[in-house]
């Protein structure tokens, strides 16, 4: 895997307690919380997907993809952290209740299941990269 310089560490990392902060914040009904958890997730995602990995093992493509689809959907959860604020899609109040109103909640899970199977199984598959 390449690895990320020291600033794009630091983003990283900073992106990853941003959308901590934003998630638990929003909880408690701060309104500025999607702010701060959409700017952590772009900090996060981005510099997630800035790393590349350049051999020929199937497995660790694999799971890169899955790292990825995990990013998108933290994108994805920021999105609809704004939409649960309101109704600005224009959708009924029968229907935005139904699929976007705290929804935001189920993506950020699986989104973060993900991301802990993908970097637990990425990093094993590294050291047997490593070994061999």
């Amino acid at each position: 895997m390449k690895e990320l310089n020291k600033l794009q560490t630091a983003i990283f990392l900073f992106g990853g307690i941003l959308m901590a902060v934003g998630a638990g914040t929003t909880l408690l009904g701060w309104g500025s919380a999607p702010y701060i958890f959409a700017i952590g997730a772009l900090g996060f995602s981005s510099m997630q997907m800035q790393q590349r990995y350049e051999g020929q093992n199937f497995t660790i493509r694999r799971l890169r993809r899955m790292m990825l689809l995990s990013d998108v959907l933290f994108l994805v959860a920021a999105l609809l952290m704004f939409a649960s604020k309101g109704n600005f899609l224009g959708l009924s109040y029968i229907t935005y209740i139904e699929y976007v109103y705290n929804k935001w909640v189920i993506v950020l899970l699986i989104a973060a299941l993900l991301q802990l199977y993908s970097m637990h199984r990425i990093g094993s598959e590294l050291e047997k990269e490593a070994k061999k």
